[in-house]
């Protein structure tokens, strides 16, 4: 199983969600994500956060309080992602490994095509967490 971070980014009362590009696997290719990536062997959770947002998208986050821990199984592959949210004070639109971002409300969000590991953190943001966007 990969062990991964994600951060549900809220930036100005909205939430900031990203679009994955072309991908070997089918099913990930060009949905939309919390944004994150692999943790390093012996790193923690927390710095693996805020490296894989310096590396992706160029950010310089404190990461806020833990959402949840996901488990997923894909056809190729397993995840444990771990979740948390982070507020941003500014955003430059800097993209290096997504296509496009997409900044709205929870409910606009929830519409996009996403992969299905996220799907599960948008069900608790919209029993736990909807105060946070609005």
């Amino acid at each position: 199983m990969i062990e991964v971070v994600a951060a549900v980014i809220v930036f100005e009362s909205r939430i900031l969600v990203f679009q994955r590009g072309d991908s070997k696997y089918s099913y990930v290719a060009n949905k939309f994500e919390f944004p994150g990536g692999k943790m390093r062997k012996d790193e923690p959770r927390e710095d693996s956060l805020i490296r894989e947002l310096r590396e992706e998208l160029d950010l310089d986050i404190k990461v806020g309080e833990w959402i949840t821990t996901v488990e997923h199984e894909y056809p190729d592959f397993s995840i444990r992602m771990h979740c948390y949210l982070v507020h941003l004070e500014s955003f430059k639109g800097l993209l290096k490994e997504h296509i496009s971002y997409f900044h709205g409300s929870l409910d606009e969000v929830k519409n996009l095509d996403w992969i299905e590991a996220d799907k599960t953190i948008l069900d608790i943001l919209e029993s736990k967490y909807r105060h946070v966007f609005s």
